[in-house]
């Protein structure tokens, strides 16, 4: 399995000839939208910074992704259970900037089963406090794609004490301030103090189930954007 990050929660995923894209983003993010072929896009929420689908193009030469399932390709919008060729992908409903105990917008939570590892993006998760069935839905991940920047989602405080709570093996932090973004965004150096780490930032994350660090040594991956 091979992760490319492309700025605020958007990544690339792929094993073998199977593309899957999460969280796509406008021009209007100030950052350049992702162009690249897709067999799947997931979306966390509808905002342009997570949910430019037409940004990429269909693996076998289509032109858009706009039907649910159009040229082998499969769209997620939303809470649910989906499966495709071979990946299993459990939505789970949560909220975006919901400080002071107000939820302010709903966010999906995706749990992607691939590989034979489990993979949890959070999309713009900003609820300070962990929800029991928020917890029991991720479980423990092998790879958790974790916002840390703040504003709508949590910040690198809070991203630390989420991540010490679910303890994944690995933590790819995203939505953090990056050049050219124009959401006023803190750096991911506030999540790395908070956790007392330090990591060189990496052109993309190769990663095999056999190459998992055991939970005792789990690992941030920080991934330079192209």
């Amino acid at each position: 399995m091979v992760i490319t990050y492309y700025g605020l929660s958007c990544f690339k995923i792929q094993s073998g000839d199977t593309v899957l894209a999460i969280d796509p983003f406008s021009k209007e993010s100030g950052l350049t939208p992702p162009r690249f072929g897709a067999d799947a896009v997931l979306v966390s929420h509808e905002h342009e910074n997570h949910n430019n689908i037409d940004a990429l193009t269909v693996k076998d030469g289509e032109a858009s992704l706009n039907s649910a399932r159009q040229g082998g390709v499969f769209k997620v919008t939303g809470p649910g259970e989906y499966e495709f060729k071979g990946i299993l992908v459990r939505g789970t409903e949560s909220f975006h900037d919901s400080k002071n105990g107000k939820q302010k917008g709903k966010n999906t939570i995706y749990i992607i089963e691939w590989d034979g590892m489990r993979l949890a993006h959070l999309g713009d998760y900003g609820e300070e406090i962990l929800r029991s069935e928020v917890q029991e839905a991720l479980g423990t991940p092998d790879i958790m794609f974790l916002p840390v920047g703040g504003m709508d989602t949590i910040d690198g405080e809070a991203a630390a004490k989420l991540a010490n709570q679910i303890e994944p093996r690995i933590i790819i932090p995203m939505h953090y301030k990056i050049s050219g973004l124009k959401a006023k965004l803190d750096g991911v150096e506030v999540f790395m103090k908070e956790m007392g780490e330090k990591a060189e930032a990496e052109e993309k994350f190769t990663i095999k189930k056999n190459g998992l660090p055991a939970a005792e040594e789990s690992r941030i991956v920080i991934l330079k954007t192209p």
